[in-house]
């Protein structure tokens, strides 16, 4: 485990994360006080009662998100294996004649 120091509303926390989670845990941190931030002249008085308000934020923003309906992902293309084949033994031909071509002048050379 390893410690981390966030600043958030002005106020520094250590919290105890997994060892290389660390910048992770800055970026998040970052997010929360950036929440707090855009809550401006709104804030209260209440340290905790901001910080919940940030957290409620961002967990309306994860709902919204979730609800818009992802991309469905494009079909991979169908292929001719046929047609695939058939060049692929055209080509294997044209490299085993380039081959012997050139094996043919080296022997002669």
């Amino acid at each position: 485990m390893s410690d981390v120091t966030l600043q958030v509303g002005g106020r520094k926390y250590t919290v105890a994360c997994q060892d290389g989670q660390e910048g992770h845990v800055q970026r998040l941190a970052s997010v929360i006080d950036g929440k707090l931030a855009d809550m401006g002249a709104n804030l209260s008085s209440q340290e905790a009662k901001n910080l919940l308000f940030a957290a409620l934020l961002l967990a309306d923003e994860l709902e919204e998100a979730q609800k818009v309906p992802r991309t469905p992902q494009p079909e991979a293309p169908e292929f001719d294996t046929e047609r695939l084949a058939t060049q692929i033994e055209r080509i294997a031909i044209a490299l085993e004649n380039a081959a012997a071509t050139l094996e043919g002048r080296a022997a002669n050379a």
